[in-house]
């Protein structure tokens, strides 16, 4: 008898504590997330529903270069609030992220379909990763701002403020939009 080494992977991998800086998966994405691990051909290997960041300039990505992570809308309030407590002489960029999430595949048409099913339901940059182990999708939403925001002190006045928080709010309500399209459009 032939070890399935795609099920025996799955099982390691839906075992395996959360790596992330969060430590949780967001809760916008858990029933799709769920959805997704309880197929026999797939398994999720990592996600995010979307968030919005302050973040320190850097070639790397190293954690503790996070000013400052919502995975939820936010205000002008808590932006602004944010920003004026900063003191550092370094580049910070603002940036919303749109959903992003990982899911090995069995087969190559088991991730052609997963591809064809995400299109369906309004997700537009997808893609296979494959390796000598196995083929892994990976499915984004569109939708992302990213821009510098502060050095030395607040670059932008508070127009341009209120402005990106309700357009990256905006974007933020598209990806989850995306996710609940998707786990509606999933097989049971």
């Amino acid at each position: 008898m032939t070890r399935d080494h795609f099920k025996f992977r799955k099982e390691n991998q839906l075992k395996k504590s959360d790596k992330s800086l969060k430590q949780s998966w967001d809760k916008k994405i858990t029933n799709l997330c769920n959805k997704i691990n309880s197929l026999d051909n797939y398994y999720t290997t990592s996600s995010c529903s979307g968030r919005i960041v302050l973040i320190i300039n850097s070639k790397e990505k190293r954690d503790d270069l996070f000013i400052k992570v919502w995975h939820n809308k936010i205000t002008f309030k808590e932006l602004k609030q944010t920003l004026d407590q900063i003191n550092q002489d370094k580049l910070i960029y603002f940036k919303q992220d749109p959903v992003i999430i990982h899911i090995a595949c069995k087969t190559l048409e088991n991730a052609q379909d997963l591809i064809n099913t995400a299109m369906k339901a309004g997700w537009k940059r997808n893609g296979i990763i494959t390796s000598n182990k196995r083929f892994v999708v990976e499915l984004n939403a569109t939708g992302k701002l990213e821009f510098p925001i502060y050095k030395n002190k607040i670059l932008v006045n508070d127009d341009f403020l209120e402005l990106i928080t309700k357009e990256a709010n905006k974007k933020l309500e598209m990806s989850w939009e995306c996710i609940e399209k998707l786990t509606n459009t999933l097989p049971r």
